[in-house]
């Protein structure tokens, strides 16, 4: 009686560190949301904020050259937009991408930033606001706008698919 005891207490226990987790990890999406907002805030015009953008996609780490295939390319995107992830120990989605395209591989490298190291739970439900409160959206051609909107989509995919999997 006392071992089916002790059993579910750590059941339970599990579960509520899960939830803390799951909930320490919206509170980081919506910190890296909030912190892209006020980042932008300091740019006075959108060649600024262009120049920034293009800066990132710079910084972004490399990707594996044996990654850059067809099946890893973002359907949507006018440029060649290379995407992976994977799950780290922790149970934390790490995207890598490339573009072909400098302000492409920016917009993937702000992605990146905002959601790699997160849950897929998260990813997959996250509400990507910054987009909009930037006003990025609204700043670039309907071709590299779509674009967005695809790399979005493929990165919520992915946390589908690894929450699916867990």
């Amino acid at each position: 009686l006392l071992i089916g005891r002790c059993i579910a207490l750590c059941y339970y226990i599990s579960l509520f560190i899960k939830y803390l987790c799951v909930m320490g990890n919206t509170k980081l999406l919506e910190l890296r949301q909030a912190e892209v907002v006020e980042e932008f805030l300091m740019f006075g015009d959108w060649m600024e904020k262009y120049e920034h953008i293009i800066e990132l996609g710079k910084e972004l780490q490399p990707m594996v050259e044996s990654d850059k295939v067809e099946d890893n390319l973002i359907k949507g995107c006018q440029s060649g937009v290379w995407l992976t992830a994977k799950l780290n120990s922790e149970g934390e989605v790490i995207f890598s991408a490339d573009s072909d395209a400098i302000i492409t591989k920016g917009m993937v490298a702000l992605m990146i930033r905002v959601l790699s190291g997160a849950m897929p739970e998260e990813i997959a439900k996250a509400d990507l606001h910054f987009l909009n409160e930037i006003g990025l959206h609204q700043h670039l051609s309907p071709t590299r706008s779509n674009g967005l909107a695809s790399m979005a989509k493929q990165m919520k995919m992915y946390g589908l698919v690894f929450s699916a999997r867990s």
